[in-house]
């Protein structure tokens, strides 16, 4: 190939990697700093407004679980476009609609959408960025939370401007068709053809379960910062916008984490110190939130973003460490993130649950917390020399490859 084609092509894979990462937040994190206008409008109760962040987490887990039999199904090209057109449809529902109902069944919708894409991206990553498989990770990990931070941006002031909090939830399905109109043009995607060759069961093997239970926990922080990191600071006679803002600034953090720590994790096989360091920050962070919030919250939520932003990256990096084929790497990192989206899926619910049996949101930092501690511990068994291959066998399957 020729050099300039070849730097073209380069940059076009990496500029769809951050396009798509871009699009897989705003549906969970531009309804927090709008909560309370939204509860208002519909008369959600705190535990029943969490299925707005519970419902496409879920959906991300059992479109995750799905995963080979959808890269069967649609191929790699045809389940991202899919992907990218749930997630258009459902905040152009958002725009239009303001009953509950409404917003649960896009946040059905949207998640699906978000899962078709999580579910095909990573085993194209390990196929794209052969050897840069890491870094190639934290762009997509980065752009993936620098979209949810946008979207607790921007959403209350687009929701300010025009006095209508259904327009800060709609106006996010332009990066939707800007990334759709994207993937379609420029030729990234693979296409699907049949080989022979080995099938991952990740079912089987009790380090792929270990893998997705802390995967599923060391995120969990997350689901519920982006649910109720706002509220809890409404409550506190914060405004929308500044609360709002709160949560875009811990993204920068967590857009910082997600490029360096995998950029230094890229010189080591060992993930293990950089995992801990970043559980470290993430414990510092919620016991900050629930012993001084308001004196240097901008400390605590700063700590808890960095930990979040790495682990996410690093936890991806460490499944994808277990098989060198990209075929059984996307296999393994659907099912782990498939059962880890579905332990994530009760942090929110459980933190709004806390919430309404206590009064605050307390409880659930420290539940929180002991959680984060846990995985400190557990992250000790993940030694390089532990790695063992995911049992195999030989059965006709979907395999990827790129169009020359």
């Amino acid at each position: 190939m020729h050099p300039a084609k070849s730097r073209l092509r380069s940059l076009a894979s990496w500029a769809l990697i951050i396009a798509l990462g871009l699009n897989l937040r705003p549906i969970l994190s531009s309804i927090s700093p709008l909560l309370m206008e939204i509860r208002g409008d519909t008369g959600m109760s705190f535990q029943s407004s969490a299925w707005l962040t519970s419902l496409p987490v879920i959906c991300m887990g059992f479109v995750a679980l799905l995963g080979v039999r959808i890269e069967a199904r649609l191929g790699e090209r045809r389940g991202v476009a899919l992907g990218l057109l749930m997630i258009l449809g459902a905040c152009l529902w958002r725009l239009l609609g303001h009953q509950a109902e409404a917003l649960l069944v896009t946040a059905l919708l949207g998640g699906a959408g978000v899962a078709l894409i999580q579910a095909l991206v990573p085993a194209l990553i390990k196929r794209q960025f052969q050897h840069k498989v890491a870094l190639a990770l934290g762009v997509y990990s980065a752009s993936l939370m620098g979209g949810g931070g946008l979207a607790a941006l921007l959403s209350p002031l687009v929701a300010g401007h025009f006095s209508h909090w259904q327009a800060g939830l709609g106006v996010w399905l332009l990066p939707a068709l800007a990334a759709l109109l994207l993937w379609w043009r420029l030729p990234f995607a693979g296409v699907v053809r049949r080989v022979d060759g080995p099938s991952a069961h990740p079912w089987r093997n009790r380090r792929a379960w270990l893998l997705a239970l802390y995967f599923g926990l060391v995120n969990c922080g997350y689901m519920s910062m982006v649910a109720w990191l706002p509220a809890y600071y409404l409550q506190m006679n914060w405004s929308a916008t500044q609360s709002g803002s709160l949560l875009a600034f811990m993204t920068i953090f967590q857009v910082i984490a997600a490029l360096l720590m995998p950029a230094l994790a890229q010189r080591s096989i060992d993930r293990r110190p950089f995992l801990a360091i970043s559980l470290g920050a993430q414990a510092v962070g919620f016991l900050g939130l629930v012993l001084w919030p308001l004196e240097t919250p901008h400390v605590w939520v700063a700590l808890i973003g960095f930990g979040l932003g790495a682990c996410f990256a690093l936890s991806l990096i460490l499944t994808l460490d277990h098989c060198r084929e990209p075929q059984q790497a996307g296999q393994l990192a659907a099912f782990v993130q498939g059962v880890g989206f579905l332990i994530n899926a009760v942090s929110p619910w459980l933190t709004g649950w806390l919430r309404e049996l206590t009064g605050s949101f307390v409880s659930a930092w420290w539940v929180l917390m002991v959680g984060v501690v846990s995985m400190l511990v557990l992250t000790r068994t993940f030694s390089p020399a532990s790695y063992g291959p995911i049992p195999s066998s030989s059965v006709r399957s979907e395999a990827l490859s790129v169009t020359p």
